[in-house]
């Protein structure tokens, strides 16, 4: 899971509001009614579609430069940012027990001083994984 940004364009539609893709992106789309609620619609739909990216281990496409993308003239190209750890967090958070071994004298230690013992493997685990 990592941090990515990629450009997208916002395409003002004859009725109102904006059409949303990212040229490196097959099939991200969506829309919003105007520019702050398409920039967060935006940043949600490349999430969504790079953790699924992610998740089922296909190649992550490259990133084009801002300067590279055509555009007619009145739409509006940028940079929309998004963390898929986020959503992995979001969509696979769930907890689940495990069992894991300690001598006895270390769980009365750590008992007697109310040691959470899942929350410290958890962070165990997180730093032995860099994450």
């Amino acid at each position: 899971m990592a941090k990515y940004s990629y450009p997208a364009v916002f395409e003002k539609e004859k009725e109102g509001g904006y059409s949303i893709y990212f040229p490196d992106i097959d099939g991200c789309y969506t829309q919003a009614e105007d520019i702050a609620n398409g920039i967060e619609n935006a940043s949600d739909a490349l999430c969504l579609m790079l953790y699924e990216l992610e998740r089922e281990g296909k190649p992550i496409p490259k990133s084009s430069s801002i300067k590279s993308i055509i555009a007619n003239d009145e739409d509006i190209i940028t940079l929309i940012a998004c963390d898929t750890m986020f959503y992995k967090n979001y969509f696979e958070g769930k907890s689940v027990k495990i069992n894991a071994t300690i001598p006895l004298w270390l769980k009365e230690a750590g008992e007697k001083h109310n040691v959470n013992f899942s929350q410290i493997l958890q962070n165990g685990v997180r730093e032995y994984l860099n994450l």
